[in-house]
């Protein structure tokens, strides 16, 4: 990767070894990584088992029993602002009007959500707003998997979404910018 890019993971549930290979291809690649929610426990888990010391900034899922992880942030990376969340607070489920409201109200360029299991990215009011899908228990076609936000000088994010087979990095199962 020649740009800075963020990838973006959430809803483990417990999938241990399909987590485990995200990290390691994460440390691989040198990324930094936002987890959306539903299963720190395990990140904070796997991260000491494989010494993975790369930042990353979570946030609190519905399945999270986690008081000092709040719910948002915003997280300022190569130049932008990300408005991250699992979603279920913003009833992301029902819509994303309420999360495209949130996050232009804290100046973000981009909404980062989880919640629904279903990878999902579309240019909102100029605003990119991107739901990973899930490492654990995935609820589409696409399976598990998580997405890479590269943010290129000047340019408009790159995104593309990476399956997990077995433990290994599959194919891109979708790359748009």
């Amino acid at each position: 990767m020649k740009n800075p890019a963020l990838l973006i993971m959430s809803d483990t549930h417990r999938n241990r070894s399909a987590l485990r290979a995200v990290l390691k291809w994460a440390k691989k690649h040198n990324t930094d990584t936002v987890f959306l929610g539903d299963g720190i426990d395990d990140v904070s888990q796997v991260t000491r088992e494989i010494g993975f010391s790369l930042p990353i900034t979570f946030v609190s899922g519905n399945g999270d029993a986690v008081d000092h992880v709040p719910y948002v942030k915003t997280l300022e990376f190569a130049g932008h602002t990300f408005f991250i969340t699992h979603g279920h607070q913003f009833r992301v489920s029902e819509g994303l009007d309420v999360l495209v409201t949130a996050a232009k109200s804290a100046g973000a360029d981009a909404a980062l959500y989880g919640h629904t299991h279903i990878p999902f990215w579309e240019e909102i009011e100029g605003m990119l707003i991107l739901n990973p899908g899930s490492v654990g228990a995935p609820r589409s076609s696409a399976g598990a998997c998580f997405a890479l936000i590269e943010c290129p000088p000047n340019e408009w994010f790159k995104i593309s979404y990476w399956s997990i087979r077995d433990g290994i990095m599959g194919k891109v199962i979708r790359e748009l910018s």
